[in-house]
């Protein structure tokens, strides 16, 4: 074990020495004047009847000690590996990310799912987050733009917390652009291997171009994509309600009902682009156990079972025990503290 060969992942740690040796600093200080102290009070004779002090050498050698096992554990936070030696890691299992990317365009508040397509994909997100337990999860809202409004978290109450403050006004722009929603939701992966998957919940009413394009790139990424179609193939108008009075109002377009449709082939090229699937909800409930069994759960096993890792050989395990070592010995070397000199 040649330590002029090592490399490390956090170099930057290095100044973490400085925070070490101002505590071993501070330490002898306070002994110090605690000593000082006592000879105001005490003759050397009585404090050696009287009280249970260490001699000086031993006061040096466990502040000695103390220093050595913290320079040793700011070393070891600076993750040393063995410069060209490689590990080899077999994941048995894994947890996967799984960012929703829910569509808030006006199209979506079309009623022909109960009470509209956004209320109902939200529900249907909330169902589904419950099921992933141990899973992160993230949210992305999109229209006109796009937006990650939660990286992914373990944290599945915040998760839901944030989710219920989605309306059509959380991506900020008009339209629907779903090539811009995938490639948001790829920047919010972490870089590496494991289970990546994007669920996907709009009408498919898409006016992006790239978004076959935006899918390769997920692919490329590693990235899985679900696509769930909510709404009607033959089309639906789009009704606004007030929030303040309730009224309901038919959106037009220089005169005549806008229609909203499924777009269900878009989203079915979308989803087969990266070897993903396309769920036709439409107006009926979404399947979530179908989904989570037939979907979900077999792409995470994909990128858990017999997934093989070549890391570098880490080597901090030295010097987290050479700094358990000193530390027990300065803790030795007080309890020598105790003994006592007759007078």
């Amino acid at each position: 074990m040649n330590v002029l060969d090592w490399q490390y992942a956090h170099q930057e740690r290095v100044h973490l020495v400085w925070l070490a040796l101002a505590i071993v600093g501070l330490l002898a200080f306070l002994e110090l004047r605690s000593r000082g102290m006592m000879d105001t009070f005490l003759s050397p004779v009585m404090q050696r009847r009287l009280t249970a002090q260490a001699s000086t050498e031993r006061m040096i050698a466990r502040l000695a000690l103390i220093a050595a096992s913290l320079l040793f554990a700011a070393w070891s936070l600076m993750q040393p590996q063995a410069r060209g030696q490689m590990e080899t890691v077999t994941t048995s299992t894994a947890a996967a990310d799984v960012v929703f990317a829910i569509d808030t365009s006006r199209s979506m508040l079309a009623e022909d799912t109960a009470p509209n397509r956004l209320a109902r994909a939200k529900a249907e997100i909330g169902q589904l987050v419950s099921r992933l337990d141990g899973h992160r999860v993230g949210l992305v809202a999109f229209a006109g733009r796009a937006a990650q409004v939660c990286p992914l978290t373990p944290d599945h109450s915040f998760f839901t917390t944030v989710l219920s403050t989605i309306d059509s006004r959380s991506a900020g722009r008009g339209g629907t652009k779903i090539g811009e929603a995938i490639k948001v939701a790829v920047r919010g992966f972490p870089q590496g291997q494991g289970a990546k998957l994007i669920v996907l919940i709009t009408d498919g009413d898409d006016q992006d171009p790239y978004s076959e394009e935006a899918a390769k790139l997920a692919r490329e990424a590693g990235v899985k994509i679900i696509t769930v179609g909510l709404g009607s193939e033959a089309g639906s108008q789009i009704t606004l309600t007030d929030p303040q009075t309730g009224a309901k109002t038919t959106l037009m377009h220089e005169g005549t009902p806008v229609i909203s449709k499924l777009n269900g082939e878009q989203l079915r090229k979308i989803a087969l682009a990266t070897e993903g699937a396309y769920v036709p909800a439409g107006t009926s409930a979404i399947d979530l156990d179908s989904i989570m069994e037939s979907y979900v759960q077999p792409i995470v096993r994909a990128a858990a079972d017999g997934s093989v890792r070549r890391i570098p050989a880490e080597q901090f395990q030295w010097l987290v025990l050479a700094s358990l070592l000193c530390l027990l010995g300065a803790l030795w070397v007080g309890a020598g503290a105790g003994d006592r000199k007759g007078a």
